[in-house]
This record gives structure tokens, sequence and C-alpha cells, in this order.
């Protein structure tokens, strides 16, 4: 168990780190500096971690069930400032999904390099992380791609509705967490996520196998 645990912190901690950086760089490109004001475009893990959303959710459902679901710190994003508040809002959002698509791909590319190698412990230890590596990005590639706000996938959503539909679709965002509890309670995330994932992981088998 413990083993499992170190071998899922190093990916995990990457995954949500460089997603939440991702969008506060972007947002600063196209003209709000509100991250960036408060330290949150950084690698540093311990400016994105949410003690409960990070660390409590996700360890405890780990250990119960054997399944990751948790959350970061919310980088802080001002949409007004942006220069084209409601088109720039959808590429704001699609920086977090895109930071762990090639995160995903990365460790499926060092999987495939590292195989067969003759690094020795260190080289099988980078190898037992790419697994994982390519499933939390994975997860937290279509699940951010939900369209339910406050998920990336709502912000797209939003951004790309005409101005009074996107009006009522955001009115739904108050319940966006609780709908994302019933569905995982449900097993009706599961139901969305599997196919998806799993058409993802044969893309990148097909992609980098040996």
């Amino acid at each position: 168990m413990l083993q499992g645990i170190l071998i899922w912190a190093l990916p995990v901690v990457l995954a949500i780190t460089v997603h939440e950086a991702a969008h506060g760089y972007v947002a600063r490109a196209f003209g709000d500096p509100t991250a960036a004001l408060a330290g949150r475009i950084t690698l540093n893990p311990l400016r994105h971690i949410d003690p409960i959303g990070t660390i409590a959710v996700p360890l405890v459902l780990y250990l119960l069930s054997g399944t990751l679901f948790g959350w970061a710190k919310p980088v802080p994003v001002n949409f007004n400032r942006l220069r084209h508040p409601k088109a720039d809002m959808l590429w704001v959002a699609a920086a977090g999904p895109f930071s762990n698509l090639v995160m995903a791909l990365g460790w499926a590319c060092l999987a495939a390099l590292l195989h067969g190698s003759a690094l020795g412990s260190y080289g099988h230890g980078l190898t037992l992380m790419a697994g994982p590596g390519v499933a939390i990005n994975g997860v937290l590639l279509f699940l951010n791609l939900l369209p339910i706000p406050p998920l990336d996938g709502g912000r797209i959503t939003f951004s790309l509705l005409p101005d009074h539909l996107a009006k009522k679709y955001a009115r739904i965002e108050p319940y966006g967490f609780p709908i994302m509890l019933v569905l995982l309670a449900t097993g009706g995330l599961g139901v969305i996520l599997e196919p998806l994932l799993n058409g993802f992981m044969a893309a990148l088998l097909r992609l980098f196998g040996n």
C-alpha cells in the first residue's frame, strides 16, 4: 500500500501543479495578471495544494476503494480583465486539460523509452510511475472537459455558446459540485469516463507500444 502511494505521489502532484499553473500562465498572456500576482504561476506544489481536496479526499478514497478523486486550490482568474473576456475564457480554461494531455503523452513516451533499458532501479521506478502518470493525467483531462461549470469544460462551453444561451447556462454553476458528487456516488462518473479513458489508453498503446 505504501509503495502504491509513493508511486502515485509524484505523477499526481505534477498533474495537478502543472494543470493549475497553466491556467494562470495563459490568463496572464491574455491580459489577467491575477494568478501571477498571487504567486500561482509556479511549479511549487505547495502553492496549489488544497489540504482537503488534494490530500485528504484522494488518500481516503484510494485506501478505501483504490480510486482517485480530488481537486486543487483553484487558480484565481478575473475573466473581466482578459482582453476579450468571453472569447479568451476558452483558452484559459483549455490550458489545464491541454497540459494534462501533454503530460500523459510525456509519461507514455518515457515508458516506451525506458522499456528494456539498463538504468537499473532508477529506470524501474520511473517505469512504475509512468502508468499512474498516464492514468491520472487522462482522468484529469477528460474529467475537466465535462461540460459542467465550474469545470474547465463548462467554461469552454460557456465561451462557445451565444450570449443569451451562455447566461442561462451559467446558472448551472452553483449546482456543479453537487452534480459531480452525485455522479461520483452513483457510479455515473465512471460510466462517462471509462470508455473515454479506455480509448485514450488504447490510442497511446498504439502510438508508443513496443
